[in-house]
């Protein structure tokens, strides 16, 4: 008879090495699974996505995860949701900038003049003297007819699209008087 030699003794850690070493695999693609589900719910709101995802990896476990982590949406709901906030924030900053519409530069909606081109972008309303810009038709805050005669964009539809010269109010300084040069006449005598 033999007695309890190596053999037997190798059998039994060998039986141990393989018990914890399938334990250990379990419980990583116990954890595998588990994250993929947390994951997916963070970053997809569809449950059907969702469960194809988690049954991807508890079907194929380390290849079926590495799929996952190719295929999955690259930033959670939260992000995405800072993300068009932080959109929307810049679009609306955007939006309340205007452009003069006389040299398309940006300039603020309080400005009476572009400080670019000095072209004038508001007048008081004849009826309440509130400001109102030169391309409205009606004051927006009384409803008075503007008095000024055409609006911007009826000058320009007349004038077939093209930019009309500015109104006296609206040109360009003159120069000073030591610069403008005076056609000398002709003496009579």
């Amino acid at each position: 008879m033999l007695a309890a030699g190596p053999f037997s003794d190798w059998t039994t850690v060998i039986k141990i090495v393989v018990a914890l070493a399938a334990s250990y695999w379990a419980i990583l693609w116990l954890s595998a699974v588990i994250w993929t589900y947390r994951d997916t719910k963070e970053r997809d709101s569809d449950n059907l996505s969702q469960a194809i995802a988690v049954l991807l990896v508890l079907i194929f476990n380390l290849p079926g995860l590495i799929l996952y982590l190719i295929l999955r949406p690259h930033e959670t709901m939260a992000e995405a949701y800072i993300r068009n906030l932080e959109t929307e924030a810049i679009l609306r900053e955007v939006d309340e900038q205007q452009l003069c519409y006389a040299c398309q530069k940006h300039i603020r909606r309080e400005f009476a003049f572009c400080p670019h081109c000095r072209t004038r972008l508001t007048e008081p309303c004849a009826s309440c003297g509130q400001p109102i810009s030169l391309t409205w038709a009606v004051c927006a805050y009384c409803g008075h007819e503007r008095a000024a005669g055409l609006t911007i964009a009826k000058q320009s539809a007349r004038s077939g699209g093209r930019k009309s010269s500015p109104a006296p109010s609206q040109a360009q300084p003159t120069p000073s008087p030591m610069f403008t040069v005076t056609p000398e006449t002709p003496d009579d005598g």
